[in-house]
């Protein structure tokens, strides 16, 4: 039959001067079948030059146009509105069929079958081009992962080269993309990036469909739940989405962003390898445009582009963003509650209910803010320090109860309790706040100084502190208290004889071994 006959080859070799006899011996072709091609050729003025670059199929379409097409008895469906529909999160093929017969039966034409519905959309999607909607849906996940081929930046001052890391999200449906670069592979990195991410996008989605990194997923068992990364569940819930991580070596779970990975290797990292970066937001820059010219390139098999596809068909399906972006934190867990109500982070003190003393508690930070848990109980919040102090305290008077003890301490305060003692006490700690360079660094020492009254008498530290005095040191603090009150000095008031040190401290004389009073 013509039907079956190869015809772009028939051109094919006529072009290289063989017989009709020739081609029919070599090829077992029937020589009417052979005859018919090269006459349609002829009629249609086509030479091999004009077939060529085309398929065997539209080479036989071209010389015998609607031959060999069936017309089907059934009602055909509107094959592009199926695949629209089809992308809209519950619908199913099997509920467009539905609609279909119903359609159809009301117009009194004869329906075609569930299996042979399947079947003509599987057909129009691989003769179009479009992918499959089966597989995936408009807005409803987003994969997620890290580019494993890295970028540089170059510092101008020093000329040291650093490693940029790139992360990637992708949207399966509409294969949009979104990279950013990022310095470090961190918790903090992974979690700014994912912001950034959604607010490029400008949706949510339920589904986050991550690697199976620590910054994101502490374990994935084969049974058993998945446990997450508290931060990263935090932001997930922040835009209403699941983490759902793929099976562990299992890349097909997330197909689309490892496809994406490699193409970004072609359109960021070897496109911009001949630029030299010297700044983050530079190189960002530059991937953001990269990036955008990848969106809109067309597709090879179908209509439109990535960025199209997005922002008509994806978008709109997509959640809308919350009021506020997610406030990137860390955590700090077992932090104990000293016996002042205060809990230590980044060297300052911040208050906790008095009633959590000696409790273990959780430390939320952010860029601005202290929250302290216990449990999933959320106890306090703080404005955090700047990090450039040291010894403050942070002190809620709601999470302290009366008394002066839980008050924080002041040089006031610290002041008021040396002259209690004495005024030889009183010295010693003027000494040591005119030693330090800001006030609260002598904080500690001064207490450490007026704390020995708690173990000896007032009378005996005053004393001690008269005698210290009258030494050599400079400014004394409790190194160089203490041995005085231990070996009973301060009762006899003698000072041993020493060298001026400054790194402090009595060494026992002669009278303490040959057994002096004590």
């Amino acid at each position: 039959m013509v039907r079956k006959i190869k015809a772009k080859l028939v051109l094919q070799l006529r072009n290289q001067n063989l017989s009709r006899r020739a081609i029919e011996s070599a090829h077992g072709m029937s020589r009417h079948s052979i005859q018919a091609v090269l006459d349609a050729a002829d009629r249609l003025g086509l030479g091999w030059g004009d077939v060529a670059e085309m398929s065997e199929a539209e080479v036989y379409a071209a010389l015998f146009p609607g031959r060999g097409v069936r017309e089907s008895v059934f009602a055909q469906p509107d094959w592009p509105r199926v695949h629209r529909e089809l992308a809209r999160v519950g619908v199913t093929l099997k509920l467009l069929h539905q609609e279909y017969v119903d359609t159809t039966a009301q117009a009194g034409q004869a329906v075609m079958s569930y299996d042979r519905f399947c079947r003509l959309y599987g057909d129009y999607a691989a003769v179009t081009g479009a992918s499959s909607r089966v597989g995936h849906k408009a807005g409803r996940s987003i994969e997620v992962d890290w580019s494993g081929p890295t970028m540089e930046l170059l510092d101008p001052t020093t000329g040291e080269i650093s490693k940029v890391y790139l992360f990637v999200g992708c949207l399966p449906f509409s294969r949009y993309a979104f990279v950013e670069a990022c310095l470090d592979m961190r918790q903090e990195s992974w979690l700014r990036a994912h912001v950034a991410m959604f607010a490029s996008f400008g949706g949510t989605v339920p589904r986050l469909v991550p690697d199976n990194l620590k910054t994101g997923v502490i374990s994935h068992p084969r049974e058993g739940e998945v446990v997450l990364n508290d931060a990263y569940r935090e932001m997930a819930a922040h835009y209403s989405a699941a983490v759902l991580p793929g099976r562990v070596r299992a890349p097909k779970d997330k197909a689309s962003v490892e496809n994406t990975v490699s193409h970004v290797a072609t359109w960021v990292i070897a496109g911009l390898r001949h630029e030299q970066f010297t700044s983050l937001a530079q190189l960002r820059g530059r991937i953001r445009e990269q990036i955008d010219a990848y969106n809109r390139q067309p597709f090879q098999k179908r209509d439109g582009s990535r960025l199209s596809v997005f922002t008509t068909e994806e978008l709109p399906l997509m959640q809308p963003l919350p009021a506020v972006a997610f406030e990137i934190s860390s955590w700090a867990y077992k932090r104990k509650v000293g016996r002042n109500g205060h809990v230590v982070w980044a060297k300052n003190f911040y208050s906790v209910p008095f009633t959590h003393i000696g409790a273990h508690v959780d430390l939320r930070v952010t860029e601005t803010l202290l929250e302290i848990y216990r449990g999933d109980e959320r106890l306090t919040s703080h404005l955090l320090l700047p990090a450039t102090t040291t010894n403050r305290y942070q002190s809620n008077a709601a999470d302290l109860p009366e008394g002066r003890s839980f008050q924080a301490w002041t040089r006031a305060r610290i002041d008021e309790w040396a002259d209690r003692i004495g005024p030889a006490t009183g010295t010693v700690i003027g000494k040591i706040f005119e030693s330090v360079f800001i006030e609260e660094a002598g904080y500690d020492p001064a207490l450490a100084v007026l704390r020995l009254s708690r173990r000896f008498s007032p009378a005996r530290v005053e004393a001690a502190c008269a005698l210290a005095l009258r030494g050599p040191i400079r400014s004394p603090r409790y190194a160089h208290l203490r041995p005085i009150l231990d070996t009973g000095q301060d009762k006899i008031g003698h000072v041993p004889d020493r060298p001026e040190s400054d790194d402090g401290g009595y060494v026992r004389g002669n009278a303490y071994y040959a057994g002096g009073t004590r």
